[in-house]
């Protein structure tokens, strides 16, 4: 019996042990899997995409293990282009916004207010488009309302067709002299 007591206790352990063991390794695994941003079981609702901060955490190992359509980088302009144009409204300085993004500038042509100087415009304009966009794209931008119907005129473009590059030289030409 004495014998049998001890062999009980380090089965139930023993046991015990490894329910632990389970139970971590499972709950490491529910981490991760709420971590892993391809995940999309759990995609929120559109309304809290935009309370939801921004976090993905990859090891080396997945980054190398990535396909190349997994590998390249996509930028939505239109939205680019939306969120320059709604913030610099949100200004007093701007009555009419079109900002149009290409693959390498920025292009903005706005009415601005009345009582706002130019040069200070211009400045909020390039700076806005500055803040959201990454650093490799030129920005230009005008009071020159004509140029934005100019603007508007590419909208249906792609960056694959190469038609519009002469469009864009030359408006970026007009909102040069236009400075």
């Amino acid at each position: 019996m004495k014998k049998i007591v001890p062999i009980g206790f380090a089965a139930i352990f023993l046991a015990t042990g490894c329910m632990d063991n389970d139970t971590a390794t499972n709950e490491r695994d529910r981490i991760q899997n709420q971590l892993d941003p391809n995940n999309e079981l759990q995609a929120p609702a559109d309304e809290e995409l935009d309370n939801r901060l921004g976090y993905v955490r990859y090891s080396k190992e997945q980054i190398n293990n990535d396909t190349e359509d997994q590998r390249s980088m996509r930028m939505d302009r239109t939205r680019m282009a939306d969120m320059i144009t709604r913030t610099m409204l949100r200004a007093d300085a701007f009555e009419e916004v079109a900002t149009l993004v290409t693959d390498e500038e920025v292009l903005i042509a706005y009415e601005k207010s009345n009582d706002t100087d130019k040069e200070k415009a211009t400045q909020i304009a390039e700076k806005t488009a500055a803040s959201i966009m990454p650093s490799y794209f030129d920005i230009y931008a005008t009071d020159n309302t004509n140029l934005i119907d100019d603007i508007q005129s590419l909208h249906n473009s792609t960056t694959i067709e190469g038609d519009y590059d002469n469009t864009i030289e030359k408006i970026i030409q007009q909102m040069e002299e236009s400075k």
